[in-house]
């Protein structure tokens, strides 16, 4: 465990906003996606993608997560929003950290995935977990970062 130098408040007040939408399976529907924020300077931070037969499941996190609900919903995409962590590392050795810490707190990782633009020049990771709070406070007192929604808005 880390000494409390190293520990910082959870930040559990201004989560990490995701997206989860379903996009045609079809070439060029990702890019057109991805044009479409551009083109709204709004900055894809964070990307998974899950192929599913017809469509796939698009999950991302932005720097404008209002203008992009707003701008997704008006051209008539389904978008689900949810919270999420996002996790600051050091180095990609801090994943297994981080996992310990999560299997300590005996909280259930849903999925994961890395940030496209490094938070801080670190390594960073979008979490979906059983349980944000408990997670955040795990990692927290085990000295990881998590990281805030408006430490991600430009």
């Amino acid at each position: 465990m880390s000494s409390p130098a190293n520990t910082s408040t959870p930040n559990t007040g201004d989560p990490v906003r995701q997206f989860t939408l379903y996009v045609e399976n079809k070439c060029g529907a990702l890019h057109d996606l991805v044009v479409l924020l551009a083109g709204q300077n709004i900055h894809v931070l964070a990307m998974a993608v899950v192929d599913v037969t017809e469509s796939s499941i698009v999950r991302l996190v932005v720097d404008d997560p209002d203008r992009t609900y707003d701008l997704l919903r008006r051209l008539g995409y389904y978008a689900n929003e949810n919270e999420v962590l996002g996790l600051e590392l050091d180095s990609e050795a801090g994943l297994a950290k981080v996992l310990a810490a999560l299997l300590e707190a005996e909280v259930n990782i849903h999925y994961l995935y890395p940030f496209l633009v490094r938070p801080n020049g670190k390594y960073g990771l979008v979490l979906h977990v059983e349980d944000r709070e408990l997670a955040a406070q795990s990692l927290s007192i085990s000295g990881h970062r998590v990281l805030s929604q408006r430490e991600l808005s430009r």
